[in-house]
């Protein structure tokens, strides 16, 4: 009787082992859920899918959709390629930017240069050299000062030169190809530079009345300057020449003599003598 009991409870020990197995080897062969996070759900946005230059008109090669985090959404951003497609790039924009409202034309406003001068300025393109535009230092967006040198700068033919305009944008540098006298083809540069109407007179006055030169400007330099501008003869210190008079010079006519007489003893002897002024006989 007593083995009999011991029987029984070796029995449900057993099964309760072989089930407390089962329900753990069922519990781990489940597959993991997944990590919820208190992050918002994303939001796909236009991004560019290449580095776009200014004035680009914006095709479904430029643009792709990416997913962006609903909380850090940028603002004024495309959530749909139709709504920036044909629409021209105002700024640089590099690979993987959004193209949000700022950077981007209105819809049928198209593209190239006329639609990022802001209204009221202008953009005047004038041709430079290589010395003129800084050994091609001068590109999109940096900012230059722009000197004038005139042959004559005033009556007295003393060349000046001076800074006319201070800060001004450069839009755009381009090659342009010209012909020479004899006919030969050259490349010239020619740079786009945006300014305000009055500026626009004094570039062009500038540009075909002397010679121009441009001044590389930090972008985070915004201060205007005053100068007296440069002359030639305050480079090169004025020399005083002796100027010799035309006029013959009277020669001086000799001053009066006059003579004196003296009494010279010669042992007993006196004798007279007559002497020039001067002590000369």
């Amino acid at each position: 009787m007593r083995s009999r009991r011991l029987f029984i409870v070796m029995a449900l020990a057993l099964l309760s082992g072989l089930a407390a197995a089962w329900l753990a080897l069922n519990y781990l062969r489940q597959p993991e859920s997944p990590i919820r996070t208190s992050e918002p759900a994303s939001t796909e946005v236009v991004v560019a899918a290449r580095d776009l230059s200014l004035g680009t008109v914006l095709t479904a090669e430029d643009v792709k959709l990416v997913g962006w985090p609903g909380g850090l959404l940028p603002e004024g951003y495309s959530s749909s390629v139709e709504e920036v497609l044909g629409r021209g790039v105002i700024y640089n924009v590099v690979l993987n930017e959004p193209l949000i409202s700022s950077k981007i034309a209105v819809k049928e406003a198209g593209g190239g240069l006329p639609i990022v001068i802001p209204e009221g300025m202008r953009g005047v393109s004038v041709r430079v050299d290589d010395v003129i535009s800084i050994a091609g230092f001068v590109l999109p967006g940096t900012r230059v000062d722009v000197l004038v040198t005139l042959d004559q700068g005033n009556q007295q033919g003393n060349p000046e030169t001076k800074i006319v305009l201070q800060n001004i944008p450069v839009l755009t540098s381009g090659q342009v190809i010209e012909q020479t006298i004899n006919g030969e083809p050259i490349q010239v540069t020619v740079l786009t530079m945006l300014v305000t109407p009055e500026q626009a007179e004094e570039l062009v006055l500038a540009a075909t009345r002397g010679r121009i030169q441009l001044a590389l400007r930090n972008t985070l330099d915004v201060d205007s300057v005053t100068t007296q501008g440069a002359r030639l003869n305050s480079l090169i210190p004025a020399q005083r020449v002796a100027r010799r008079s035309s006029a013959p010079r009277r020669a001086t006519p000799p001053p009066a003599q006059t003579t004196r007489q003296i009494e010279v003893w010669r042992g007993n002897q006196v004798e007279t003598e007559t002497l020039d002024e001067g002590g000369s006989q």
